[in-house]
């Protein structure tokens, strides 16, 4: 997958849709719970239901390691179920790591190579060294977390130093290091006011917003700000999606959803 790739097919759908595929085992819908493996088909069925209306798919690690190797399998199936039916899709591995040298690869090679993400979210906060072995593989891309959604972003990520708050430090000194190409930053669409200086700081970079739909973040807002002569924005949405309902209909009205928010998307661009 390369950013011209994934350019190519934002505009051929009109669409910077990320599906979050946080999948909780208490919020499925019931008849699901019996299956041998209802995570993996809840994501099937989400993933059957919203492919045409979204560009890319974020598995949340945490919602599968929480159950074992049984999540993990099911995360490895729902990974080999989207690269061999969506080659298109951008996938995502959301899994936050944050480690430096042989861990840091390790954990690389686990998403990049072992399950064949295109992407993954890494914590900056140990600095250079816990970043870089996830930017030495080739044609894989690494996510940063500069600005995130939480309340809680504004215990440190929002502190002013001599340079710049702290999650513009982060921009500035990330987009040194090398295969700084291949770079990405999590922005949260609560905290759109910040896109404009972030977009100084980074203007040719893809953003990853978090935030849109159940935390009320504003696509319209996220856009004005963000939006890039190559788009460089993927908005994901995760809770809104994919528990519209928790009824036999989840599917259905999960399309329902990823279709409005892809409509309002195409008049954004």
């Amino acid at each position: 997958m390369t950013l011209e790739h994934l350019e190519q097919h934002i505009r051929r759908k009109s669409s910077f849709l990320c599906v979050g595929l946080d999948t909780d085992l208490d919020r499925i819908p019931a008849h699901l719970k019996d299956l041998p493996d209802p995570i993996f088909a809840f994501n099937k069925a989400i993933i059957d239901a919203t492919r045409d209306y979204c560009v890319a798919y974020k598995p949340n690690s945490a919602f599968y390691e929480a159950y074992g190797a049984a999540g993990w399998q099911a995360l490895q199936r729902t990974i080999e179920y989207l690269n061999a039916t969506c080659p298109d899709h951008f996938t995502i591995a959301d899994a936050k790591r944050g480690d430096i040298g042989n861990t840091a690869t390790r954990y690389a090679k686990a998403f990049f190579e072992t399950l064949d993400f295109d992407a993954i979210t890494v914590a900056p906060y140990m600095g250079r060294d816990s970043v870089e072995p996830f930017l030495a593989f080739e044609g894989k891309y690494t996510i940063l977390l500069a600005l995130t959604s939480n309340p809680g972003a504004f215990d440190f990520q929002t502190l002013q130093t001599p340079g710049g708050m702290v999650c513009e430090r982060v921009l500035e000194e990330s987009l040194g290091y090398q295969g700084a190409e291949r770079l990405m930053f999590v922005v949260g669409a609560t905290k759109a006011e910040y896109l404009a200086e972030i977009r100084k700081r980074a203007p040719k970079s893809f953003l990853l917003i978090p935030g849109v739909g159940a935390q009320g973040g504003s696509l319209e807002e996220v856009c004005r700000y963000g939006l890039t002569e190559q788009v460089g924005l993927l908005v994901n949405s995760s809770r809104g999606i994919i528990y519209a309902s928790s009824g036999q209909d989840f599917a259905e009205k999960a399309a329902e959803s990823a279709a409005d928010l892809q409509a309002q998307m195409a008049k954004l661009l």
